[in-house]
């Protein structure tokens, strides 16, 4: 369910590469020699994007003291965009150029949503746990899961989601920041609206490509609000930081998800993806010393679970639409 995920999927990548299931000849299995060599499971790729992106985002928490939330997003989305812009630069242009006004208008919506996924991502996280924060933005997606399912039994996820995220906030307490839960749940829509969009804009583009026009968008976008802080207070040290966790966040996790989703399905994808919320816990754990309580220990399995149930829900959803082998055409 991550973002990056969302392009290989869109492009119709499976286990096997980006073939037609409906006509591609079955390959004989072909056992591998003693010299060949392994290929790293896909299920180890998944989790190493999901630790490096974490990584990212709690290392980026640590600039937000010099640089301000919206400030570190900005520089990097900036630096993401003009790393990926310097990659597919030669073949970017023709097809921007040769691509109907149609799509690029809703590349450049979904560069936007973008923008405001992360800014409102930052904001929350510099104000709430970055497992916290992370589990209100995986909202999003989960809802959007729920609703491909189309059953309603499947609304005992949200119902659970929402258990989980009241543990890790405790209103109750009266210690919640209420605009940090704004802004995780503004970010949470903002990924619901990123993972439609993506279902458009992938399948007319290359995932390098869409990626590289809409981080381009949403670098644009955010440079209001963060550039100005950003470039008040930047420093050689800081602007090498930013950088390196733009790298983090999402250009290496983007280049292993592409290879992981080559070699395991979607369903296993949901699946794993579904863990995000817990490795960023980890995460803010070992990076950032961000203790959690108890509560948030529970609150966080609670939304794991329920994202991988939704995750299992929608592959059973799509199953149970396909029409079935030999049918009428």
């Amino acid at each position: 369910m991550s973002t990056i995920g969302s392009w290989t999927e869109a492009n119709g990548w499976r286990s096997n590469g980006p073939v037609n299931a409906t006509t591609a000849p079955t390959e004989p299995h072909v056992a591998a020699s003693p010299t060949t060599p392994r290929r790293v499971p896909g299920t180890a790729l998944v989790l190493a994007a999901m630790v490096v992106l974490h990584t990212g985002s709690a290392l980026a928490t640590e600039l937000f003291s010099s640089l301000g939330p919206t400030g570190t997003t900005w520089l990097r989305l900036t630096f993401a965009a003009a790393l990926l812009l310097a990659f597919t630069g030669r073949s970017l242009w023709p097809v921007v150029r040769a691509a109907p006004r149609g799509d690029l208008l809703a590349t450049v919506l979904l560069g936007s949503v973008s923008a405001g996924m992360m800014l409102l991502f930052s904001e929350a996280a510099a104000r709430l746990p970055l497992g916290t924060a992370t589990a209100l933005e995986f909202l999003g997606p989960l809802v959007v899961a729920v609703v491909a399912s189309r059953r309603c039994r499947e609304l005992a996820w949200l119902g659970l989601a929402a258990a989980g995220v009241l543990l890790l906030t405790s209103p109750w307490s009266g210690t919640a920041n209420s605009a940090g839960v704004l802004f995780g749940l503004g970010s949470a829509a903002c990924w619901a609206l990123y993972v439609v969009g993506t279902s458009h804009v992938g399948s007319r583009f290359s995932a390098p490509h869409a990626l590289a026009v809409s981080l381009t968008v949403a670098s644009l976008t955010a440079a209001p609000v963060g550039a100005p802080g950003a470039l008040e207070a930047l420093t050689w040290r800081t602007a090498a930081a930013a950088a390196g966790i733009a790298l983090l966040m999402p250009l290496v996790p983007f280049l292993l998800e592409m290879t992981a989703l080559q070699r395991i399905g979607k369903t296993t994808y949901g699946t794993l993806a579904g863990l995000e919320p817990a490795v960023s816990l980890l995460a803010g754990v070992v990076l950032i010393a961000q203790i959690p309580t108890a509560l948030h220990l529970v609150g966080t399995l609670l939304v794991v679970t329920a994202g991988i149930g939704a995750a299992r829900a929608e592959a059973r959803g799509r199953k149970g639409r396909r029409p079935p082998a030999g049918g009428a055409g």
